[in-house]
């Protein structure tokens, strides 16, 4: 019988619409009864291999992994390794995994990569092709806000103090020209747009990929009204004890898949236009903010 692996909190999120778990199991049931992952072959790096992958959870776990299921499941094929995917229920919950580096490879926001670059020592390899990330504030399509110093003194949606370009960029913004805001924090992308189409925020932040994933139903009823400058994307990083062997043959594999049809329709469903390899100078941008936000975790599981 196969055996589905998703980690718990992945589990509990999905299994609450049944419908919808068992739309995710079928998707993720490609990935044959294996035990719970270990990094502990890793060292040997064979055939055998279990990598445990995680995506940063900028929205709910049931749509990532309906999204990047088959994507591991396709990689796995190629490069002969077990790709498992993994989520958190939140973003504060994924950022304390990676401190204590319990994922063997993630994707995660810029400002996550240069924080857990530091410690535990995750190692970019990938990101997506022809990509700048950009933050948005977005508003409801027939609100009457047109300029951000209308939110002097409201309350936004974000969805976590360290979304980079969701939280972090904005944020920073109101507080450099001097609109004072107050910030509710709601877990994720897409809870901030469905509280923004609710009425419950006048605005809120996010991303332009996120906005263009989430339900037509929702973002038909959004508009976006301010975005902000362009930086590096998102990292693929790995885990250090992952052997660079084993490293490179995923991010091959990765890069190889707009050359394959379907690959690259993989691709488009996570709205990736490819992906290319990186190296960790790539986010000198970001190191350039002086973001501190992660520091006092990373200290914690330093002592």
């Amino acid at each position: 019988m196969t055996r589905l692996h998703l980690d718990t909190d992945t589990y509990n999120i999905c299994i609450r619409n049944r419908r919808a778990w068992w739309r995710t199991a079928l998707l993720a049931a490609v990935l044959v009864s294996v035990p719970a992952p270990s990094s502990l072959g890793l060292a040997a790096a064979g055939p055998s291999t279990v990598l445990t992958f995680s995506v940063v959870p900028q929205q709910s776990a049931t749509k990532l992994a309906r999204l990047w299921t088959p994507i591991l499941a396709y990689l796995s094929e190629k490069t002969g390794y077990r790709l498992l995917f993994k989520t958190a229920k939140d973003i504060p919950t994924f950022e304390r995994r990676l401190a204590v580096g319990d994922y063997d490879m993630a994707y995660m926001n810029p400002y996550h990569y240069t924080a857990f670059h530091r410690s535990p020592g995750y190692i970019a390899f990938a990101k997506e092709k022809d990509k700048r990330i950009k933050g948005i504030i977005v508003v409801r399509k027939d609100s009457p806000y047109r300029n951000l110093t209308e939110f002097k003194d409201k309350t936004l949606a974000f969805p976590s103090p360290a979304a980079f370009a969701a939280s972090v960029l904005t944020r920073a913004h109101f507080k450099t020209t001097g609109i004072p805001i107050t910030p509710k924090y709601v877990s994720s992308h897409d809870s901030v747009y469905r509280a923004v189409a609710k009425g419950l925020y006048p605005a809120g932040g996010g991303v332009i990929r996120t906005f263009k994933n989430v339900d037509p139903a929702i973002s038909s009823q959004l508009r976006i009204l301010w975005t902000t400058q362009p930086y590096t994307p998102h990292a693929i990083a790995a885990h250090p004890r992952v052997p660079p062997a084993v490293v490179q043959r995923v991010q091959q594999a990765m890069v190889a898949m707009q050359q394959d049809p379907r690959g690259r329709t993989l691709l488009k469903s996570v709205k990736f236009k490819g992906i290319v390899p990186a190296q960790d100078a790539d986010w000198s941008d970001v190191r350039a903010l002086g973001i501190h936000l992660l520091d006092e975790l990373i200290k914690r599981r330093e002592l």
